[in-house]
């Protein structure tokens, strides 16, 4: 248990909208095609931001709904799947597009895929709670590059976006608290969602004569078939370590895949439907911006609220599954 409290978050979105129509127009597909098979009627792609720009904006929202100025944040850490370029890392480039060039506070990356901002506030409450970091901006900002417009059931899920937290140290007055978490890898599956391009194992140059390398690939059934083999008890373990049971959760804010995946999830870890937050069908699969914009919203729709109890829960490339309990 660690006595730690998401003072605030905050959140951007692209202004350019795509309409699930215009995406069937321009990839040829016939009228409720994508609604059927993705469940996105509207996501938002950059038009002219950088990620960095984005968490930025996300960033700022989240400082002005806590009261801060960047200045009392003593460590910005980026969660997010894909970074802006190879180096620097993403936080420092957020660092700068806020005004704190010149302030020292400590900037890094932490990626674990779509479960990165999960990765990132699991690590970090053990670091307030020892006392190394007093308020801590989490910053997940995605824009979903190398998508492969010839696969039309996995190019259709996708949006950009980013999604940021402030996590501080509970007062003595204060209830919020980290009950429980968990993060689980299986390399068996490390294959079914890559990426190949894009680190060192392929150069840049071989782009021209190996283009596909360096397109998103996912074995959409294989990956289900490991995510249902896994969730069910890893779900009741992260329970059972919590304490609590499924009636004591006020809400469960998934990693937003894609509708047909978390009402599946739903049906197999019996998550009543009132209990689930889903946004996928109006702002697409934002990789690990997605659970961070999900708990945004959950906040700003009165769907949380303090002294609640809900879970954060997802799976990632890797093949990961992740968990954390918290009272709000």
């Amino acid at each position: 248990m660690r006595r730690v409290k998401i003072l605030s978050t905050g959140k951007y979105l692209p202004k350019k909208q795509v309409t699930a129509q215009e995406l069937e127009s321009r990839l040829g597909l016939p009228p409720g095609w994508v609604e059927k098979k993705s469940g996105v009627l509207v996501r938002h792609f950059v038009d002219g931001e950088t990620a960095s720009e984005m968490g930025a904006f996300a960033a700022k929202d989240a400082l002005v709904t806590a009261g801060l100025s960047i200045n009392e944040i003593d460590c910005i850490i980026c969660t997010s799947g894909i970074p802006e370029q190879a180096i620097p890392c993403t936080a420092a480039l957020i660092q700068k597009h806020l005004g704190a060039g010149d302030s020292g506070i400590p900037a890094f990356d932490i990626n674990s895929t779509c479960l990165s901002f999960l990765t990132g506030l699991d690590m970090v409450s053990y670091l307030i709670a020892a006392g190394r970091y007093s308020r801590v901006l989490l910053v997940a900002s995605e824009i979903a590059m190398g998508l492969d417009w010839n696969d039309k059931e996995s190019c259709t899920l996708f949006g950009d976006g980013a999604a940021a937290a402030i996590v501080a140290k509970t007062e003595e007055t204060d209830t919020s608290r980290i009950l429980a978490s968990n993060l689980e890898t299986y390399s068996k599956g490390a294959h079914l969602t890559e990426c190949q391009g894009g680190g060192n194992k392929h150069h840049p140059q071989e782009y021209a004569s190996h283009p596909e390398t360096f397109l998103f690939r996912m074995d959409g059934r294989g990956v289900y078939r490991l995510a249902s083999e896994r969730l069910p008890g890893f779900f009741a373990g992260l329970l059972q370590a919590s304490g609590l049971r499924m009636a004591d959760l006020q809400l469960v804010i998934p990693h937003q895949a894609s509708l047909m995946a978390m009402r599946l999830l739903r049906k197999q870890l019996d998550i009543p439907e009132e209990k689930l937050m889903v946004i996928a069908h109006n702002h697409g699969n934002t990789i690990a911006a997605s659970v961070p914009m999900a708990l945004h919203e959950a906040i700003a729709q009165g769907k949380l609220q303090r002294g609640d109890r809900c879970m954060l829960l997802g799976t990632s490339a890797g093949f990961s599954v992740g968990g954390i309990v918290l009272e709000y």
